[in-house]
C-alpha cells in the first residue's frame, strides 16, 4: 500500500481545517494514508473541538481562531509547521489504541530531527503548566528539545478512518521547513510500509473541502460554538 504526501501550501484557517476533515471524509474512497504539509497565510490560533471560545479567546492574542476537528488544546500558528496524517480504517495504524498511535507519530518526528542533527526526546511523563494550551507544559510522548515541547499533536477517529493533527513550534530550532520536510519524508518508510507518492487533491476532496469551508469553518458560530 502506497502512502501519499499532499504539500497544499499556504490557506487560511478555514481552509486549512476543512481540507484536513475533508481527508478524514475521503479515506473510504482514497484508501491509502495521507501525509499533508501545509502553512498558514496569516498568524492564527486553533484549538480543540471540545474547547469553550470564551476561555480559549483569553489565553491568546492571535486571531483568528478556528476550531479543529480534533481535540486537544489551544496551538499558536505564528511561526510553527503544521501537518496532518489521514489513515483509512482498514490499515494497521488504525488499529493502534490513541496512546501507541500518539507515540508513533512523535517517533517519526523525533527520527526527522536525528535526521537533521537535532537531538530531541519523547517526554516519559507529562507536566502542566496552564489551562488548555497545548505548548505549555508537555504531555508524555511528547517531543522535547532542550526540555521544552515542540511537537505535539490531536486525533480524531471515526469509521471512516483516522486524523491527526500536529504542530511543530520550530521557532527556536532556526532550520527551515523544507529540510524538516525531507526529513520526514526520508524517514517515513520506518512508520507506513509501502512507497511515497506525490498526492493533488482531486475534484472530491475539493469539493467537500469547499462545502466544510462554508457550512462550518468560515462561520463564527461554528467556532463559538461551545
Amino acid at each position: 500500500m502506497a502512502w501519499l504526501l499532499l504539500a497544499s501550501g499556504e490557506g487560511d484557517p478555514a481552509f486549512n481545517m476543512a481540507m484536513d476533515e475533508a481527508l478524514l471524509q475521503s479515506m473510504h474512497r482514497l484508501k491509502s494514508p495521507v501525509l499533508r504539509f501545509y502553512a498558514w497565510t496569516e498568524k492564527a490560533a486553533s484549538f480543540g473541538y471540545f474547547q469553550k471560545y470564551s476561555e480559549i479567546e483569553r489565553l491568546t492574542h492571535l486571531r483568528p481562531l478556528v476550531r479543529r476537528p480534533t481535540g486537544g488544546g489551544l496551538v499558536p500558528h505564528d511561526a510553527d509547521w503544521t501537518y496532518s496524517l489521514a489513515f483509512p480504517s482498514g490499515h494497521p495504524w488504525y488499529d493502534l489504541a490513541a496512546i501507541e498511535s500518539y507515540r508513533r507519530i512523535h517517533e517519526w518526528i523525533q527520527a526527522a530531527f536525528a535526521k537533521m542533527g537535532v537531538a530531541t526526546e519523547l517526554a516519559s511523563s507529562f507536566r502542566r503548566a496552564g489551562p488548555g494550551q497545548c505548548f505549555v507544559g508537555y504531555e508524555k510522548s511528547d517531543v522535547l528539545w532542550n526540555g521544552l515541547k515542540i511537537a505535539g499533536a490531536a486525533q480524531r477517529r471515526t469509521r471512516e478512518g483516522l486524523l491527526i493533527q500536529g504542530s511543530v513550534q520550530s521557532g527556536t530550532i532556526g532550520l527551515p521547513r523544507s529540510t524538516w520536510e525531507t526529513a520526514m519524508r526520508a524517514v517515513g518508510s520506518n512508520f507506513i510500509t509501502g512507497n511515497c507518492e506525490p498526492f493533488s487533491p482531486d475534484t472530491l476532496l475539493l469539493r467537500d473541502t469547499q462545502q466544510l469551508i462554508s457550512k462550518k469553518y468560515s462561520q463564527e458560530a461554528y467556532n463559538r460554538r461551545r
